[in-house]
């Protein structure tokens, strides 16, 4: 047996949810380019989970369901308001969401039908929970949906109180679309994994967002705000870009383990970007985003991920930069949940080996002796 660090380049599984081939992402089998400038998220939920777009009554049933399942418990909101004031926001969703199930009676029901609810709830209570979150830090109480038909503006609404900005709403919706999936990222490879002992949607859920937490896969973002606000001017930005690549610093939201020619995201990202910067009148993340990305692919020829330009177009959207991760989680639940359910399907134990690399022939010695 040899190994492969970070298991890179190994098959693990067989899937049809999402596919990356030469560099183009799919959701079973669109184009995300094509998803990304027609359709919905709620769209891509019922894609993601189901295999096809939904009719026009499958979408509104699936928006219904999503607005009658978002009452997150009232024993979960009221532990939230006993966490610590500065308590990390993806530690606060992942105990929340791990609560979730001992509120949940059929949360240790493995049929389907069961499992397909649980997924309801799941895309329905993260983003009400993150919201929640989000209010009881500032002191205020959380509130409960108004029944919009995105979990966008439900999202937007729960967090701020106010009636949210069509382009607000479309803005966090194509962000929402663009991280609904990604073949066995970690956090999602961390779900099959946890499943496929046939423990419960709820723990794999709680899994995959422990996952999300680490600063390699879903904290990028927020690594990138806190690089683009310690920049601080465009013109900070050449200096600031050579100090890093002559310290041979990493710069976050550059490169890809999968992307070798670019991340198929990322311009829809910058577009929004580009939209929200005229929109809000403040150029200054846009501008300086662009002149980094020009400097580090010219210099490096590293081209920038999903993670680089959503940064300034949560920003743009006065979100905080702490909650850009779990806003993540909303949308990668949807994928979460489509490959917890295809795992059900046809599960097999996922026990890999590993190439012992220690010592060998060794002999006990007794206690009196060493």
């Amino acid at each position: 047996m040899t190994a492969t660090k970070g298991l890179e380049g190994i098959v693990a599984t067989t899937s049809s949810i999402s596919s990356i081939v030469d560099g183009v992402l799919t959701y079973r089998g669109i184009d995300i380019d094509d998803l990304a400038e027609n359709a919905t998220f709620e769209e891509v939920i019922y894609l993601l989970w189901f295999g096809k777009l939904p009719t026009k009554a499958q979408l509104e049933k699936l928006q219904n369901d999503l607005n009658a399942n978002s009452k997150v418990p009232s024993a979960v909101i009221d532990q939230m308001k006993l966490y610590p004031k500065n308590v990390n926001s993806m530690a606060a969703l992942r105990t929340a969401v791990s609560s979730l199930a001992l509120y949940d009676e059929e949360a240790n029901d493995m049929s389907p039908e069961a499992n397909v609810r649980k997924a309801i709830k799941l895309q329905a209570q993260v983003p009400a929970i993150i919201a929640a979150f989000s209010r009881i830090r500032e002191g205020k109480e959380p509130l409960e949906s108004k029944g919009y038909s995105s979990v966008a503006a439900n999202f937007l609404y729960q967090m701020t109180g106010k009636e949210p900005d069509k382009v607000a709403i479309e803005a966090l919706d194509k962000a929402l679309v663009l991280h609904a999936d990604h073949e066995l990222n970690a956090s999602t490879f961390a779900a099959r994994v946890t499943v496929a002992t046939l423990t419960d949607i709820y723990s794999g859920i709680t899994s995959a967002i422990g996952t999300l937490k680490g600063p390699l896969h879903g904290g990028a973002n927020e690594a990138v705000m806190a690089m683009l606000e310690e920049i601080g001017t465009v013109e900070n930005v050449v200096p600031y870009i050579n100090g890093k690549l002559e310290r041979k610093d990493k710069i976050m939201g550059f490169g890809h383990r999968v992307y070798k020619n670019g991340d198929p995201r990322a311009k829809h990202l910058q577009k929004m970007s580009l939209e929200l910067g005229k929109i809000t009148g403040n150029m200054k993340w846009y501008d300086m985003s662009i002149k980094a990305d020009e400097l580090v692919t010219n210099l490096k020829g590293l081209k920038p991920n999903v993670d680089f330009y959503s940064a300034s177009v949560y920003t743009s959207l006065e979100i905080p930069r702490d909650l850009f991760t779990p806003i993540f989680a909303i949308s990668r639940t949807s994928g979460w949940t489509a490959h917890m359910l295809e795992q059900y399907e046809n599960n097999r134990l996922i026990r890999p080996r590993a190439e012992y690399t220690g010592p060998v022939n060794q002999k006990y010695i007794p206690v009196s002796e060493r």
